[in-house]
């Protein structure tokens, strides 16, 4: 698979999109193949301070339960409602519909420290 060459990654692997002074942050392709079917996500409370780091999100699959980090430190102002009842939503489309959380960062250069797609691709093959 490709990756959107507009997104930022980490080595956890969650995407960040820079959408002005927010960015929205799910978790990639590979991530949720990793993961299998994913039957509950418990996102964090609108207007969380988040860390870098921070657990951000915990998703439920049938394998196991994982935990999503912060890749980026900001206050909660969106949260994807809609994985409340379609949590399969994050398998089934997660560089899109199945968005996680929407964050506001109090500077969006720190996106520039993540991957940009090809570094994600080839860190990836070296896994």
């Amino acid at each position: 698979m490709t990756y959107p060459t507009q997104f930022r990654y980490t080595k956890e692997h969650e995407w960040v999109s820079l959408e002005g002074n927010k960015v929205r942050i799910g978790i990639t392709n590979h991530a949720q193949g990793e993961l299998g079917d994913i039957v509950f996500v418990e996102l964090p409370a609108l207007e969380a301070q988040l860390e870098e780091g921070d657990t951000l999100a915990t998703l439920e699959s049938v394998k196991a339960v994982s935990d999503v980090y912060a890749p980026i430190s900001g206050k909660v102002v969106e949260v994807n409602e809609g994985l409340e009842d379609s949590p399969e939503t994050v398998n089934e489309d997660p560089h899109s519909k199945g968005w996680l959380v929407v964050i506001e960062v109090a500077s969006p250069a720190q996106v520039d420290s993540l991957l940009d797609a090809a570094a994600y691709e080839k860190y990836l093959s070296s896994e």
